[in-house]
């Protein structure tokens, strides 16, 4: 094991949350590549919200298997979706395979919070219609048990909810034209032609029932971002990174426009949530990152004025600060927290690599992990993002690097702290 040095952060207490400088210590980290080549391993999607590429055993990680990483899939190419086995030497075993993935999110892999020891969701598109649909498998049982197929008005899962029961599910033929890197090359996109269309935006699924609503459509975003961008219907509207709180009340979204090709000077960017039950939509007076985290507390973790900060949607404003410039050099890179939301998570690119930071909310500690290659991987649909994904009880996490024959594997950081 590699030995880094805690160090400790700048006090700010605010909503139950206190960052506390404390003694130096030692952090032994232990990094290994749990994939090999020739082919490549990945699990394609920050592990935030609850996210991890670990069944609720500790036993078993699902990743994705693929025989190319220098180009985007066709439609009809799929990927393999492994299991790997913690107990044997990380053996890995081909369950199934989807034709619904890319670089950047995978194939939308999460685990069944309802019963995370033996089921997970993923993608995968009909070869016939190019239809996107979600899928429920069961390792148990090693098959699909269930197909979430809406055949007018094709959606794939965009987030589980922390406590289950549902997913949000958006239109990635839609994604696949507005915004590729996080689209399905050839995915039908039922609304073409429709600039804001008033049948699709985010939908909630019932896992248990197959139905679904309609939280919020593309014509209602427009029409309340009306007043603040009247050019709006210059921009066919798309919607990335639809996260659930932990107390499954609320959604984080960003509502997007003219990221296609070369994206304009004004794209339009803006984050917003949205209450579950009264369905009321927010719009943050502030952007607070790209990839964002919902910390307990309804509060959501961001980079704002190049700080790392916890910030309250409810009342727009920040709450509270992470970390330091020194702990914490680039807030605004993929962030996680440890299952118990007493650790996050800082992964940033540094030249061609992927580099982390951890930092205890509590205790203000905090230290560097080794960085992972990326090689020219840094840019476009092909990017290794740094991605970190802690496991279930806050004492590893994995993350995406390339391996020294080149290929793209899974790598896993153990932390023992001292």
């Amino acid at each position: 094991m590699r030995r880094f040095p805690r160090r400790y952060a700048m006090t700010v207490v605010l909503a139950g949350y206190a960052l506390l400088a404390c003694t130096a210590q030692a952090a032994e980290i232990a990094v290994q590549q749990i994939t090999q080549g020739p082919l490549h391993h990945f699990y394609g999607y920050i592990g935030h919200v609850g996210n991890t590429p670990w069944d609720g055993t500790g036993q078993f990680m699902v990743v994705l298997r693929t025989h190319f990483q220098d180009r985007m899939p066709e439609a009809n190419e799929s990927a393999d979706l492994v299991l790997l086995d913690a107990h044997d030497g990380w053996r890995a075993e081909r369950l199934d395979e989807t034709r619904a993935w890319n670089f950047q999110q995978g194939s939308m892999l999460y685990w069944d919070p309802e019963a995370p020891d033996r089921r997970f969701f993923f993608n995968d598109r009909d070869p016939a219609t190019n239809g996107i649909f979600c899928v429920l498998y069961d390792i148990k049982e090693r098959k699909r048990i269930r197909e979430y197929r809406f055949d007018e008005s094709p959606i794939g899962n965009s987030g589980v909810s922390q406590r289950g029961g549902f997913f949000l599910a958006l239109n990635y033929g839609r994604l696949a034209r507005l915004r590729p890197v996080t689209g399905y090359p050839g995915a039908w996109d039922w609304t073409a032609g429709e600039v804001h269309p008033e049948k699709d935006g985010i939908w909630k699924v019932d896992v248990a029932t197959g139905g679904r609503d309609l939280l919020i459509s593309y014509r209602k975003l427009a029409e309340a971002l009306r007043p603040r961008r009247p050019d709006i219907d210059a921009y066919p509207l798309f919607i990335n990174h639809t996260l659930c709180n932990r107390e499954a009340t609320s959604i984080f979204a960003f509502m997007r426009g003219g990221w296609e090709g070369d994206p304009r000077p004004n794209r339009i960017d803006v984050p917003f949530t949205i209450n579950l039950e009264t369905k009321e939509l927010k719009f943050l007076p502030a952007h607070i990152g790209g990839h964002p985290e919902w910390a307990p507390g309804n509060l959501l973790v961001g980079s704002v004025d190049g700080r790392q900060v916890l910030f309250d949607p409810l009342a727009g404003a920040v709450a509270g600060t992470i970390g330091t410039p020194e702990s914490i050099p680039r807030p605004g890179g993929d962030v996680a927290l440890s299952p118990d939301g007493k650790w996050l998570i800082n992964g940033r690119h540094s030249a061609a690599k992927s580099c982390y930071s951890v930092v205890g909310l509590e205790t203000g500690e905090w230290f560097a992990t080794p960085c992972l290659d990326i090689g020219t991987y840094k840019e476009g649909e092909l990017r290794i993002d740094p991605a970190p994904c802690w496991n279930r009880d806050g004492s590893a996490f994995a993350s995406p690097g390339l391996a020294p024959d080149g290929t793209r594997q899974t790598f896993v950081f153990q932390i023992d702290r001292r």
